[in-house]
């Protein structure tokens, strides 16, 4: 469960992990009953993406530094994407690139009990659907 735990947390940061594998593996194994693994995984990528939206509470500081991963236009245009589409896009979280959407809830000072309802939403609903589809798959 601690590899789980920390395969999901890893994906939720900017660090390049895939908790999927880890999760249909466990799952394919019998390891645990589903409900703790979802329970597990979407604790830790929850907590993950709590890390990015403290991130991007203080990224602001650090713009225009030579080594700042992201361009101002980038930024500028990820930041009008939010301001149109605002908390919503947290329910994207689950994807590829949802993980710009929680570092930029932190720059637009999104309220965190918002932030962590919607991420927790996302992230579960991923892992819920994954378990069926492992479970489907599997029968």
């Amino acid at each position: 469960m601690a590899g789980l735990f920390g395969a999901a947390f890893g994906a939720a940061t900017i660090l390049p992990f895939q908790s999927e594998f880890v999760f249909v593996a466990l799952q394919l194994a019998g390891t645990a009953p589903v409900w703790i693994l979802v329970a597990v995984a979407s604790v830790g990528n929850v907590l993950g993406a709590c890390v990015n939206y403290v991130l991007g509470r203080g990224i602001e500081r650090f713009r225009g530094r030579r080594w700042f991963p992201v361009t101002d236009a980038q930024l500028g245009r990820a930041q009008r994407w939010y301001g149109r589409y605002g908390a919503w896009t947290l329910l994207l979280s689950w994807a590829p690139f949802g993980d710009a959407f929680t570092v930029i809830a932190g720059m637009m000072q999104l309220h965190p009990a918002l932030f962590v309802a919607l991420v927790a939403v996302a992230k579960t609903g991923r892992y819920l659907l994954l378990a069926w589809a492992t479970g489907s798959a599997a029968a």
